[in-house]
C-alpha cells in the first residue's frame, strides 16, 4: 500500500521522532520510518494512531497507485522560481475545492509580498484562457524545467511576459509555454 505518511510528515515540518513521540502510545521513529517506507506493513491501528499524530484524517494517509493529487513543482528562491528536484505531494487547503489543475509552489526566499515559508496554490489554465490571467501572479513553465513567476503584463499569440515580484526585477518572456497557473490562495504560517 502507498502511504502519504513522509510527505504530509515534511509539509507540517515534524521528524520521524516528533511524530513517534505524538503517537499513543508512543513509539520509535525507526517505526514510523519503516511504516512510511512500506518496509513494515501498515495495519488499521497504525493508520489510526498516525493520523492521530500528524492530525488529520487517517484517509490521507493513504493514496492509491495513479495519484492525481495537487503536487509541489516549484519553489521560490533567491534566484527566482526553480523547479524542484522531484514534484511532491501536497496536502489540499479544503477551501479550493477539487484538485483539478491545482499544483503548489513553496516560496522559500521573500520576494514581494511573499514571504519565506508561505504557500501558494495555483490552478493551471490552458492558452484560451491566457488573455484573462493578464495582470494577475502566475506560474509559467519554461524550457528546460524552469519556471517564471510573477505578474502577467502582456500576451500575444506566442508570447507571455512576467514580470517577478520585488523591486528592480526584470520581465521574463516566455515563448508559446503549454499552461500557466494563476494563483488562487496563498498559504502563511503564523
Amino acid at each position: 500500500m502507498i502511504n502519504r505518511i513522509r510527505d504530509i510528515r515534511k509539509d507540517k515540518g515534524l521528524t520521524l521522532a516528533d511524530v513517534a513521540a505524538s503517537c499513543t502510545p508512543p513509539t520509535t521513529a525507526q517505526t514510523i520510518g519503516r511504516l512510511e517506507t512500506g518496509m513494515r506493513q501498515l495495519s488499521l491501528t497504525w493508520l489510526n494512531r498516525i493520523a492521530n499524530a500528524l492530525a488529520v484524517e487517517p484517509e490521507l494517509l493513504v493514496k492509491g497507485t495513479e495519484s492525481t493529487a495537487p503536487r509541489y513543482i516549484a519553489r521560490l528562491g533567491s534566484d527566482g522560481a526553480e523547479a524542484l528536484a522531484a514534484p511532491r505531494d501536497a496536502i489540499l487547503p479544503s477551501a479550493l475545492g477539487g484538485p483539478g489543475g491545482l499544483v503548489a509552489m513553496m516560496i522559500e526566499t521573500g520576494a514581494g509580498e511573499y514571504r519565506s515559508g508561505d504557500q501558494l496554490w495555483l490552478r493551471q489554465h490552458g492558452p484560451d484562457d491566457y488573455a484573462r490571467l493578464l495582470n494577475r501572479d502566475v506560474l509559467v513553465p519554461r524550457p528546460g524545467g524552469r519556471f517564471a513567476f510573477g505578474r502577467m503584463i502582456d500576451r500575444d499569440a506566442a508570447r507571455v511576459a512576467v514580470l517577478a515580484p520585488g523591486a528592480g526585477s526584470r520581465q521574463v518572456v516566455v515563448e508559446n509555454p503549454a499552461w500557466i497557473a494563476v494563483a488562487e490562495m496563498l498559504v502563511r504560517p503564523l
